[in-house]
This record gives C-alpha cells, structure tokens and sequence, in this order.
C-alpha cells in the first residue's frame, strides 16, 4: 500500500482520523444535516467541517451525490499521499475499484419524495439525477479526474462492499491485471430514508440522551450500531512498480477471503460460521498461522447477536493464540460507515502495523458485561496499547451474509 485517502467522522485525513482513533474520541453527535423531531434515533457520526470545494469545484459538485464527493475526496488525499507522478505513470494500467452499499440515497430522496414525483405539472427530475443516484458512479468520476484507464467497476456487498473491492483490487494487482489500483468504499446514508428505513428494522442505538456512548461494541447494555458516513482509498501497488519509482510502503496487504452465511438476510449466523470460514480463508491465502496475527479490526457493530458470534469465530479460528491478540472495534468510535466501513477499517489495520500501535474499543465498563461473551479475549478496552503488530485482519460481514477479510503485514524488503 502506497497511498491513503480517509474522511471520517473522526478526521477529514488519514492523519487526523488515525490520532483521534487512538485518542478514542468519538464521533457521535445529534443529526445536524435534518430535523430528527420525529425519528426514534436522533445522532449519528457525521462527517463534520469538511470543506468539499477545497478538493471539488462548486458546480462539479452539485453534479455529484455527497457519496461520490467524499469518494473523489479520498481519492484524491491518496493520490496526492502516494507521491505518483501523474505525467509520468501509464495510466493504462491504474485502475479503481470502490465499493458502496447503498449509493446515491440522498439524491434519490431529494428527486422522489421532494420534486419528481410530485411536480404539479407532471414528473420534472433533475438531468442528473441518474448519474448522481447510481452505485457505480465514485469509481467513474475517480477515473475520469486522473484518466485512469485500467480497470474499473464498484463493488456492493452491503457492508462488506470496500473489503471486497479491496479483495478485488489485490487479485487484479497480483495476477497481473494493473500496476496499481485505487481501492476503497464510500457512503453518505445519513438521511430520512436513511435514518427511517434502519429505525424500522429496529437495527439503530436510540441512547439518544449520551451519543458519544452509544457505540458499545461487546458490552451487555449494546442496543444497536450507530450510522456513519465517509470514504476510505488506498492505493494498492504492485511491489516492483511502488520500488522503482522510490514509492514509501506502508504495509504489504498478502491475503483476502471471502464467504457467505447463507443464513438470514440481516443476521449473522449465531456460531459465527460464515465468519471462521471467512478468516480462515483470508488467513490461508496469506500463507500465515493463526499466531501469526496480532490485531483484528473487528466488524464489531455494538448489535446483540453479531458481536456474539464474531467473538465466537474468532475463538474457532484462533484458539488458544485468540488470547495472545489483541481485537478492536473502531466503529465505537466512527459509528458504522457501511459500504466503507471495510476501507476505514482496513486503514486502521494497516496503520496498526505500521505504528505497533493498537487503538481501542471504546465506552465499556467492566461490570456492563455481556454472559455470552468471553472476556478473556483482549478487546482493546478504552484505551489504545501499544505492542508489536506483525500482521492484522480486518473483518467486514453484510446483510445478506456477505463477509470479507483481508490481511495485511509489515513490509520487509
């Protein structure tokens, strides 16, 4: 990896995101972007003071969903990190593959329920409205600011969907396909559709009175995951492309895996099936041992059946060496930024490698505890530890029992 993009609700840089995940500040605030009056939940992690025009012109970006601004966002922080000359480089072989779950659904929201649909004169919808609205367009609009003809598509997995573009770029690279690809995921679902549509499913925290807290991955008083939005690129360079023009590496990203529940549509599999298999394979393909690992960024989303059984897979597929490592998640702190929360999160992971520095799960406290769940594990609580980080894992798991692992680790010429 040779470049990072990140806007979160912790930071709008990778730098300022990584401080503050280490810090353990969270992002969580009441919802300014709507009223919320009638909403069950009332707070989210927003993306906050983020200046879109300093990266995007005004009228370009009226063009644009704000998935696809703070997509292009990343993209643009990664490149400009990556240090790539761009009149330089064979731009027929730098791709993009970015994932998102859901896509243009303030776009949808504003055209259907606002203007469209209900113009007195008949249907009247903005020229834009599809190109703003459809899933595929971040990756598009990436390629055509840098002219990057290599591959280029979107990957949608529901929550799972960076991690599996990420998956994706990585064959592409290592089969020879592209001397690098720009991958990563983002989402902007912070809306009434958005924000209604996960209240109706009973799926969203209403501790509406402490939302800094309200992100509790593996406590007992969990109610439920709190919505983020951003984006997350990384840069995925093949090794002698990234050394011969002087490139800094962060960390080699060795192995991915991917598999299904097939289980339920929202739920994750109670004995945590899909997600043993999933690591298992990551960790396969990676050609390491399960002691090999030192840190997981877990998928971790403060739900009650789902941080129970990804705390069962990790203790199927790690052993005894499950008490040796050390597992966070930083969604306490980001909320859940569903299609790029594998992006985010992979960033996370790789920095943890590159600092030997792992950051915490926040808001717990040791007599809120959950009987299903095994303490022994080191879940990183409240506080970031510092320790040797060889390789970490990142896990992301979607609705319809789509899950995603990658591996990454330090780098050793």
């Amino acid at each position: 990896m040779t470049g990072l993009g990140a806007v979160t609700p912790v930071g709008n840089s990778p730098e300022e995101t990584w401080e503050n995940l280490v810090k353990g500040v969270s992002g969580a605030a009441p919802i300014a972007s709507f009223d919320t009056s009638l909403f069950k939940t009332k707070f989210a992690c927003e993306v906050k003071n983020l200046d879109v025009s300093k990266y995007i012109d005004r009228k370009e970006a009226r063009k644009m969903d704000r998935y696809t601004q703070l997509a292009l966002i990343a993209a643009t922080q990664a490149v400009e990190d990556s240090g790539m000359n761009l009149d330089t480089v064979d731009k027929n072989e730098i791709g993009v593959v970015f994932g998102v779950g859901i896509g243009g659904i303030r776009t949808f929201q504003e055209e259907v329920m606002y203007y469209g649909a209900h113009s007195e004169n008949g249907p009247k919808f903005n020229p834009f409205f599809i190109p703003k609205m459809i899933a595929d367009i971040a990756s598009g609009q990436i390629s055509i600011k840098y002219g990057f003809r290599g591959p280029n598509f979107t990957t949608t997995s529901a929550c799972a969907s960076s991690s599996n573009a990420l998956a994706d770029a990585f064959n592409l690279v290592r089969l020879g396909k592209a001397n690098a690809i720009l991958a990563g995921g983002s989402e902007a679902a912070i809306c009434e559709c958005g924000v209604g549509g996960f209240n109706a499913m009973h799926a969203l925290s209403t501790r509406n009175d402490e939302p800094e807290k309200a992100s509790r991955p593996f406590s007992g008083s969990r109610d439920g995951f709190i919505m983020g939005e951003g984006a997350g690129c990384i840069i995925l360079e093949e090794l002698e492309h990234a050394k011969a023009r002087g490139a800094k590496i962060y960390a080699e990203m060795v192995g991915e895996g991917e598999s299904a529940d097939a289980f339920h549509i929202t739920a994750s599999h109670p004995e945590g099936l899909g997600a043993k298999l999933v690591m298992e394979r990551a960790i396969k393909d990676a050609g390491l041992r399960p002691d090999e690992i030192d840190y997981i960024n877990v998928h971790g989303t403060s739900t009650h059946v789902g941080d129970i059984s990804e705390a069962k897979a990790i203790k199927e597929v790690f052993g005894d060496a499950a008490f040796k490592l050390n597992i966070s998640s930083t969604k306490s702190m980001t909320g859940h930024l569903l299609g790029a929360a594998g992006a985010v999160e992979a960033m996370v992971a790789i920095m943890a490698v590159k600092n030997d520095i792992v950051p915490p799960t926040i808001n717990h406290a040791d007599d809120d505890q959950d009987p299903e769940i095994d303490y022994n594990l080191n879940f990183t609580f409240n506080k970031a530890q510092k320790r040797e980080v060889r390789a970490a894992i990142s896990n992301t798991f979607g609705f319809g029992g789509h899950n995603a692992c990658v591996v990454f680790k330090k780098y050793a010429e």
